[in-house]
């Protein structure tokens, strides 16, 4: 009879090299060049998300109401759309994107009024309130991802750029 494998310690997550290996171990014909790949970017999207959200607390206002803010930004100025084109960018319904666009409203991120030249148009602009915490937002962000990167150099930064890019375009054309 053969001595019982030891058990990982579940109360904190594994390294990645540890990891790895049990998957080497149950499942031999792994790779573990791209296990360790896709394992260190499945944990390094985890935290940056983790932190992004403690950062958006912070600021009073949560991941889905930043998206919004985003969309209004990216649109320029005078940082205005529609609620559906805003649905439609988001991938939201209109219903959803109503009951967002009322809380940021009584969050003062954004106004909602008609349209002038067509009183059917709904028109969502971004406040300067929305502008200002959507800002902080990008300077804690800017923080943050500087000491990320602060151990990749900035030729290594040039290569990770092009391969990460490369990556996602493949998912995105495979499985969009």
């Amino acid at each position: 009879m053969s001595a019982p494998r030891p058990v990982p310690d579940t109360g904190s997550e594994l390294d990645i090299a540890e990891q790895v290996a049990i998957y080497q171990r149950e499942f031999p014909t792994v790779d573990p060049q791209v296990e360790t790949i896709v394992s260190s970017l499945s944990r390094v999207a985890r935290r940056m998300g983790t932190a992004y959200g403690r950062q958006l607390t912070v600021l009073g206002i949560t991941s889905a109401e930043w998206e919004v803010l985003k969309a209004l930004v990216v649109a320029g100025s005078p940082y205005q759309l529609g609620p559906g084109e805003l649905a439609k960018r988001l991938g939201l319904t209109p219903a959803a994107m109503t009951h967002r666009i009322d809380r940021m409203v009584a969050e003062d991120l954004v106004t909602r009024e008609r349209d002038e030249a067509n009183r059917v148009r709904v028109i969502i602009e971004l406040t300067e309130n929305g502008r200002d915490k959507w800002l902080e937002s990008m300077r804690m962000a800017a923080v943050f991802e500087e000491e990320l990167l602060q151990d990749v150099e900035p030729t290594e930064r040039a290569v990770l750029s092009e391969l990460l890019l490369r990556m996602l375009t493949r998912i995105e054309r495979t499985s969009p």
